[in-house]
């Protein structure tokens, strides 16, 4: 394995490492030495990739942007423009339903990192350029859906989603985890309502 390679290597563990102690400690949790114990790596380790909290909380950014890119796999990936509702619905109701079962932890993370970034505007750019991506997507979809207000309606479905997820992970419905199909009708409803069917 190259230098490279090896880097890039230790820099995904030392991302993910810091996003499960998120998850599992919260912000205070998060410290360069604890992540080096967790990871099993010399101590140092963290300080000499990420020498800063900051540095380090980007590096978690980055990662938990890259994780969430794939929690769909290619051929379930969200539909491009024209592919009607049906497809739309579907991939974003299995990329929620999976936000709530298999990958809680990282769903956890990005809530202690969307909190933490409200103090940090230097934090809250990285976050944001993160996010934007997914949010453009959703704004194409939406307006190859026939939406008459595709701004709007990006925001609502984000919101929707959002809220469903931080109230099913964090919240007070954290007992009642939604099923698959669960997810699909409340999307449905929530997208004919806002194309008028």
């Amino acid at each position: 394995m190259s230098a490279h390679a090896m880097g890039a290597a230790r820099a995904e563990l030392v991302a993910d490492t810091a996003l499960a102690l998120l998850a599992e400690r919260g912000m205070r949790g998060l410290t360069h030495r604890a992540v080096d114990e967790s990871a099993g790596l010399p101590q140092g380790s963290t300080s000499n990739l990420a020498r800063t909290r900051l540095a380090l909380l980007e590096l978690a950014v980055r990662r938990l942007a890259d994780r969430e890119a794939r929690v769909l796999a290619a051929h379930e990936m969200l539909p491009g423009p024209g592919s009607g509702l049906g497809p739309l619905v579907d991939g974003l109701a299995l990329a929620t339903h999976r936000s709530l079962t298999r990958n809680r932890a990282l769903t956890l993370a990005r809530y202690e990192l969307a909190l933490e970034a409200t103090r940090r505007p230097e934090l809250r750019r990285y976050f944001d350029a993160a996010g934007a991506r997914f949010r453009d997507q959703l704004t194409a979809l939406v307006t190859a859906a026939g939406s008459a207000d595709p701004a709007r309606h990006a925001l609502s479905l984000v919101a929707w989603l959002d809220g469903l997820m931080f109230s099913c992970v964090a919240g007070s419905f954290t007992a009642a985890v939604p099923t698959l199909d669960e997810v699909r009708t409340g999307l449905r409803e929530l997208l004919d309502g806002m194309l008028d069917g």
